[in-house]
């Protein structure tokens, strides 16, 4: 908003030329959503105890450890999408048609997840509304936001897949595209959501993603460095680093209140949407592998509960002590701040691999 409101006023007075630099705007991105994180956060947080009561259920097969969790509520995820739409709308070029189809995905996947931990609260189970329901949903978020993109984009990148540190090598995937992007989104949105078990486990390596996807967004949408590199230019996508930008900020703010002991959790309703937004920025800036290198993490994780149940409906037996990996670990006597700042470790570095791909081609 500020941009279109600002920008024409350049001409008479230079101060507001500012706003028309990404790098300017993705600051003020990150330190509106921070600061609106920190306004709401205490009178939200009171208001989700008062009305969830037990809060979040635990899972009775899990680390004993968890069961002094009980009655921290959840839902926090509402926290966090708030801060980026609201930071989003401000620092954001309203007229990008990008911006409005992560917002679109940001918000059904947050409505999704708050169907979710809504359904887990009136039952007081784990198990939220019917996978195979979840899944239906997300997938037409997703079909609707790759159609999106192939529209917009209109340009003969739209359909193919780059493969990372590879400049030349392309597989133009046609029609074939729009389930690969489904894919893409719907399984990064699931990846986060499994990853998201223990107290600051899932922001941080989120954060760091955001991070990344947020530079290469920016190198992405402008020509000059997209040619230096021997990047694809994407026209547009460089407002993704508002986005990005956005979602750094409202993950601190977040944090802060998530940090062990946590006062809440992010719960589906944030999972779902900040996985589902990394996957949409991975098929706008056409860097979909590049994803699964920067968030391994949560690639692990998921893996991890795909072995974990093909064991167990093929042997009868049980890879690991408990899935997802990080409750594996848990179970092996590691502590809760060591297997998350362990795997905090493990994310900075695949984010450097994933970074790495820009130049090493």
């Amino acid at each position: 908003m500020l941009y279109n409101l600002l920008v024409p006023l350049a001409e008479d007075h230079i101060f507001f030329n500012l706003f028309r630099y990404i790098t300017f705007r993705t600051a003020g991105a990150i330190i509106t959503a921070l600061i609106i994180s920190f306004i709401i956060g205490p009178r939200f947080i009171g208001w989700l105890k008062s009305k969830q009561g037990k809060g979040q259920p635990i899972r009775a097969d899990g680390p004993e450890t968890h069961l002094a969790k009980v009655g921290t509520p959840t839902m926090g995820g509402l926290m966090i999408m708030i801060s980026v739409m609201l930071s989003t709308l401000l620092w954001a070029d309203l007229t990008n048609f990008y911006v409005w189809i992560v917002l679109g995905v940001l918000g059904g996947f947050t409505l999704i997840g708050f169907f979710d931990d809504y359904a887990k609260l009136t039952k007081r189970s784990h198990d939220g509304i019917s996978g195979k329901l979840r899944l239906l949903l997300e997938g037409l978020v997703a079909i609707l936001a790759v159609i999106a993109v192939s529209y917009v984009a209109k340009n003969e990148y739209s359909t193919t897949l780059a493969v990372p540190f590879f400049k030349d090598v392309l597989f133009q995937l046609g029609l074939f595209y729009i389930p690969f992007g489904i894919c893409v989104i719907v399984g990064a949105a699931n990846a986060v959501n499994f990853t998201d078990g223990l107290d600051g486990l899932a922001i941080v390596p989120a954060m760091i993603a955001a991070a990344c996807f947020g530079f290469i967004s920016y190198m992405v949408g402008n020509a000059v460095f997209a040619e230096y590199l021997q990047l694809h230019f994407v026209v547009g996508s460089g407002e993704m680093a508002i986005i990005c930008g956005a979602l750094i900020g409202a993950g601190m703010g977040f944090l802060w209140f998530n940090a062990p002991p946590a006062a809440v959790f992010m719960g589906d309703t944030g999972s779902l949407p900040i996985g589902a937004v990394l996957g949409i920025m991975a098929v706008i800036v056409k860097h979909e592998l590049v994803l699964a290198i920067v968030g391994g993490v949560f690639v692990m994780e998921t893996l991890s509960v795909i072995i974990q149940v093909a064991s167990f409906k093929l042997t009868g037996k049980r890879v690991f002590r408990m899935a997802p990996i990080h409750h594996h670990f848990e179970k092996k006597g590691w502590s809760e701040p060591q297997v998350v700042i362990r795997f905090w470790i493990i994310a900075v570095v695949l984010a450097l691999i994933g970074l790495a791909t820009l130049k090493l081609r």
